[in-house]
């Protein structure tokens, strides 16, 4: 048991509500136990209180697809380090993908992570449990079981299902169960070797190209047998404008459909590897600006449904190789909400539309009481100030590695403080 904390003067911003107006709010035993929207709110003779003092009082972050190395590649990221980025970039839960090794395919696996991440992570981690056997695409392994350990959602993380008998089972099984599905799409056999955005720019480097295709048409055959079988299903990151298309379409047809996009993607264009830079060799590769601006506008208009770092820590022995051999990947959790909010300085996109991105709709995918301020509500919040300018240094991220797709970038806005049931996790110092 805590103290109560009250944090008063605050602007509160709550995607689920729409609400965006000065208040207050009171925490008792790691929940919002009152709210007050420019009135009175009762306060504990014993609660702690924080004055605002205007920032921005928002849910904290749920990302939706965040990669780290433990177990097996702890000299990456590990459960613990992955939190402490997670909480300097505002990120109160995060969705581990099931890479690792051994993999995220088994019961036992799924409640291991569960305990390991209460005893070492400041912030929420929810397992994703692989779709098939080691992630090989091959065999499906128990859903039930790992539903029952603790699993939020159904992911073969960088991996995708090539056989379409085998997806249209899977998705079957899921929705007996009522597991989401999130799949990342490509074709393989059309990405082949290459290595980033198949075009001109990839022609003048000389490097292969993966063409748009590749993710398109698996996307496609993905959203019908969404409808046939009625699974709940998540399109874990669409890059192109005629993803966008074909995902506002089905979505016309099927509301159980939803997307989404990584940070890279909204921010990031193919020109940005200039000169074979390999922090910028990512899983999605980094389309052309026409790409950018759809996925942006598909964002805007409630296509896209989710933002997520795609946070993929590599130690940079290899990263730093020739473009074509270098691994690819890029971590993200601590820049994720300044990156997002170029958008809203930019008037591209609304506050509350990049909020909710990150926070009320990824709960509402995956079926969390989180994502939202309102009374009984779990007390995870974000102190944030929208215009703190900073600079990215990649010796002051809290990571295990450094492949920040964002080094040296020039940001607008920083979370100033994290509080993940009522506890403060990180606290800004300048």
């Amino acid at each position: 048991m805590t103290k109560p904390l009250l944090i008063e003067n605050a602007r509160i911003v709550d995607p689920a509500s729409g609400t965006d107006q000065r208040g207050a709010v009171l925490i008792e035993n790691g929940r919002i136990a009152d709210l007050a929207l420019d009135g009175p709110v009762g306060v504990p003779d014993d609660a702690e209180v924080i004055n605002a003092n205007g920032l921005v009082l928002t849910p904290g972050l749920i990302d939706m697809r965040v990669f780290t190395g433990e177990p097996g590649w702890e000299y990456r990221e590990t459960l613990a380090s992955a939190g402490e980025a997670a909480a300097a970039g505002g990120v109160t839960s995060f969705v581990m993908m099931p890479d690792t090794m051994p993999a995220v395919d088994d019961g036992a696996v799924v409640d291991f992570l569960v305990r390991r991440a209460k005893a070492t992570s400041k912030v929420n981690v929810l397992p994703a449990a692989g779709i098939t056997k080691g992630l090989a695409g091959k065999d499906l392994t128990e859903f039930g079981l790992m539903r029952e350990a603790g699993a939020v959602c159904l992911s073969d993380g960088r991996n995708s299902i090539q056989s379409t008998a085998l997806l249209r089972t899977a998705m079957s099984y899921a929705a007996n169960y009522d597991m989401t599905i999130v799949h990342h799409t490509v074709d393989m056999s059309l990405a082949g070797e290459g290595v980033m955005n198949d075009g001109l720019f990839a022609t003048v480097l000389g490097l292969k190209g993966i063409a748009r295709e590749a993710e398109t048409i698996p996307l496609s055959r993905d959203l019908q047998l969404a409808a046939l079988t009625g699974v709940r299903y998540h399109a874990a990151q669409i890059s192109t404008e005629a993803s966008v298309e074909i995902v506002a379409a089905a979505k016309r047809r099927n509301a159980r459909i939803t997307a989404g996009v990584s940070i890279n993607n909204l921010c990031l264009n193919e020109n940005d590897i200039g000169r074979y830079r390999t922090y910028f060799k990512l899983g999605t590769p980094l389309r052309s600006e026409d790409d950018r601006r759809a996925v942006i506008e598909g964002l805007r208009s409630g296509v896209i449904d989710t933002i997520h770092s795609d946070h993929d820590p590599q130690d940079s022995e290899v990263k730093r190789q020739p473009f074509a051999e270098a691994s690819t990947g890029a971590i993200g959790l601590e820049t994720l909400l300044a990156a997002a909010l170029r958008l809203v300085h930019s008037d591209d996109v609304p506050l509350l539309t990049v909020l909710k991105a990150m926070t009320s709709r990824p709960a509402e995918i995956l079926g969390l009481e989180a994502g939202r301020i309102a009374k009984g509500a779990p007390a995870d919040l974000i102190l944030v100030d929208l215009d703190y300018p900073w600079q990215v240094d990649e010796k002051q991220l809290r990571s295990r590695s450094r492949n920040t797709s964002f080094e040296n970038a020039r940001l607008a806005g920083k979370v100033m403080r994290t509080i993940v049931a009522g506890e403060t996790v990180f606290l800004h110092e300048d």
